[in-house]
């Protein structure tokens, strides 16, 4: 459903050029789920919007549902859906007509954008919402009627930007539900992106992670967090001037790689983390630093994120596109 070669877009700011996409290569198949994840700054919005026909790529070569992204965005546009992170709906407009509107776009007839329209609200719980306004809806009833615009002119792959951002734990756990059954009821393929590493856990069949304009990892869930190898060992101090003592102590542990320190954490990477735990108390204890908290435990994807680009995937960046790019 994608295969991109060496796509890239260049901006400049101030006389100067920036790489917001250096050469991404990313293949997706028909009825995969796939998150695409990274750190705020690393290229994964400049990315979405070029695979969307929202940016014209600088270089690079991809096909998207079947058609050329350079060649014919049209016809990308008409085989794809698209679910923003802000949503698209206007609110003090009547949520059926929104989906009728928007079905109306592509050419279908307002009977069957009705119908089609109607048998989505019903398969996302929407029962009952035709005539009700967005702003009278809650956030996870917003989020699954922009998801029905998405798909109201049957796309064989949709896009979802953020799908379950600022809704409470249990709207999110709903809406999981019908990303999945997008795949198993209907064969779409997903394209997520997310900033909740257990929501991409839970969802994809295989992650992307890009970090400075590349693609820095590909596989499943499983396979990404069984190359960081070995346990979790993290230690939040309560004095924030005693983390650089007690990364130098967890460096000296059999095994530990080089710990990182985040603030008041320090977490390093050992092949035996219950072993590893006791020796780091007994050395806290000699050494006489405070800790909030200690914990060992096996990897995560954000330990997975941790490795790969030095920073968690929660952390804020500076964004690589500047203020004011083409959209």
């Amino acid at each position: 459903m994608i295969h991109a070669r060496g796509l890239a877009r260049t901006f400049r700011r101030k006389k100067q050029e920036v790489h917001a996409v250096a050469g991404v290569d990313l293949d997706v198949g028909a009825g995969e789920i796939v998150g695409f994840l990274g750190p705020n700054g690393a290229g994964k919005t400049t990315t979405l919007r070029m695979l969307t026909t929202l940016l014209v790529p600088t270089a690079g070569t991809a096909t998207v549902a079947g058609c050329d992204l350079v060649a014919d965005p049209v016809g990308v546009r008409r085989r794809i859906g698209y679910v923003s992170q802000s949503g698209s709906t206007a609110p003090d407009a009547r949520a059926g007509e929104e989906v009728v509107d928007h079905a109306r776009l592509y050419g279908i007839s307002t009977a069957e954008a009705t119908a089609r329209g109607k048998r989505l609200f019903r398969e996302l719980d929407l029962d009952g919402l035709w005539e009700r306004q967005p702003k009278a809806m809650s956030g996870g009833q917003r989020r699954r009627l922009d998801i029905a615009l998405g798909l109201v002119h049957v796309p064989g792959l949709v896009f979802l930007d953020e799908p379950t951002t600022g809704l409470d734990p249990q709207a999110r756990a709903n809406l999981w539900q019908h990303i999945r059954g997008l795949r198993e009821e209907r064969g779409t393929t997903v394209f997520l992106t997310t900033h909740y590493l257990e929501e991409a856990d839970a969802l994809c069949d295989r992650i992307l992670v890009i970090d400075s304009g590349r693609i820095a990892a590909s596989g499943t869930p499983d396979q990404l967090k069984s190359d960081v190898g070995g346990d979790v060992v993290t230690v939040t101090v309560e004095e924030v001037t005693r983390a650089g003592e007690v990364a130098r102590l967890a460096a000296a542990l059999p095994g530990a790689e080089a710990p990182q320190v985040l603030g008041t954490q320090v977490v390093v990477r050992v092949p035996h983390g219950g072993a590893a735990l006791v020796a780091l108390v007994r050395e806290l204890d000699r050494a006489g630093v405070a800790v909030a908290g200690i914990e060992s435990r096996r990897p995560s994807l954000d330990d997975v994120f941790l490795g790969l680009t030095g920073r968690s995937l929660r952390e804020t960046g500076v964004p690589l596109e500047p203020e004011g790019a083409p959209r």
